[in-house]
């Protein structure tokens, strides 16, 4: 006799895939990609050299890097006249939104876009790689009514987002910081976004669709969107010595502090950690110190008070001060970590179509049974 199903609300605790891509120690605070720490990726990688880990489960050598570079920077430039597109669309629409809807219609301009066995995803994956920094530049400079600027496949994935977003060149600093983000970003094991691309992939639709799905998923408050509520925090606290009172003040009355605490770690963020020196390098660099001590003297008061109930910054608070640095609107906060994360769900969607089941889990149903029918005229 069979037992009955287990009832997992909200799938807590059920092992559904395996990966070879992210190792989690939520207890110990590791993060690991394809067994690598993820403080020697941020401190010695790049950005793209971590996608070609989390795609081949291996670290490339020169010769393979440089053509993988070389292959993503050739795909930068959006199909002809999708920049027009971007630029009728409504001004205040929301980024992620124009994101979603753009990477979905990328389908229409590829002459295969069902083929979905791995070598074809895994080309329609570096296609909405290299060209999703597009859209999301486009339509900022479209709706601060500045002219589209072109990607320069000269430059590397974070230099060339920063160029087309400002039409400037950025910094050494701000490049290095951006990149480190994208490392940082790029995967975490079966959360809710790549679960959606796995479960999209799994009844073998297109690439197009699982990525679509994945943003939209990413776009839920509970999933991405955390580092922006970070920022109007810290907007709402007029200085450094008002920090203390306004944490203890909000604990008092059981509000959360945005930024604090993760479903998985019961130990300090290792994403967390790299990004607070981050932070506070951008901070010095761009005269925004005050920023940064006020996310300082957050976690120093937090720590005090809850840390003890293994509730410590999670990736999304030094993240915002970070990107706030780096010149980024409030609004694309959670664009940045879509761009980042399309490696990981893109590596997810190859595993899964490599060894795919379809996901079909049960509900357990709740509801009444053996109930009359009643005629309309009799409700």
């Amino acid at each position: 006799m069979t037992s009955a199903p287990t009832f997992a609300k909200g799938l807590e605790g059920v092992v559904a895939a395996e990966t070879q891509m992210s190792f989690i120690d939520g207890e110990k605070g590791i993060l690991e990609y394809v067994g690598i720490p993820i403080g020697e990726l941020a401190s010695k990688s790049t950005f793209e050299e971590t996608v070609f880990l989390l795609w081949n489960r291996r670290l490339p050598k020169r010769s393979e890097l440089d053509a993988f570079c070389g292959d993503l920077r050739s795909r930068y430039h959006l199909p002809k006249g999708m920049d027009q597109r971007i630029a009728s669309l409504p001004k205040d629409a929301q980024p992620m939104h124009v994101l979603r809807t753009m990477v979905s219609s990328l389908a229409m301009w590829d002459p295969e876009p069902n083929a979905n066995d791995v070598e074809s995803a895994r080309q329609k994956a570096m296609n909405v790689l290299a060209q999703a920094p597009a859209i999301v530049a486009a339509f900022d400079r479209s709706r601060r009514g500045l002219p589209f600027v072109p990607p320069d496949p000269k430059l590397s994935f974070a230099e060339n987002f920063l160029t087309m977003l400002n039409g400037t060149k950025p910094t050494e600093t701000m490049v290095r910081a951006f990149d480190v983000c994208m490392i940082l970003h790029a995967d975490h094991g079966l959360n809710n976004s790549t679960f959606t691309a796995r479960v999209i992939i799994s009844t073998l639709s297109d690439v197009y669709s699982a990525l679509t799905g994945a943003i939209g998923s990413l776009r839920g408050p509970l999933h991405g969107g955390a580092n922006e509520e970070v920022m109007e925090m810290l907007g709402e606290i007029p200085s450094v010595d008002a920090v203390e009172k306004y944490v203890l003040d909000k604990l008092a009355k059981k509000e959360r502090i945005m930024g604090f605490g993760h479903r998985v770690y019961k130990a300090y963020d290792p994403r967390a950690s790299f990004l607070r020196t981050l932070a506070k390098q951008l901070a010095e660099d761009t005269g925004q110190q005050e920023l940064y001590l006020k996310s300082r003297r957050i976690e120093e008061v937090m720590e005090k008070a809850v840390a003890a109930k293994g509730i410590y910054p999670n990736v999304d608070f030094y993240s915002a001060t970070t990107y706030h640095c780096i010149g980024l609107k409030l609004d694309l906060f959670t664009p940045m970590f879509a761009l980042s994360r399309i490696a990981g769900w893109s590596g997810h969607i190859l595993e899964q179509l490599a060894d795919n089941r379809l996901y079909r889990p049960t509900a357990k149903y709740v509801g009444p049974h053996n109930v009359a029918y009643v005629e309309i005229g009799k409700r």
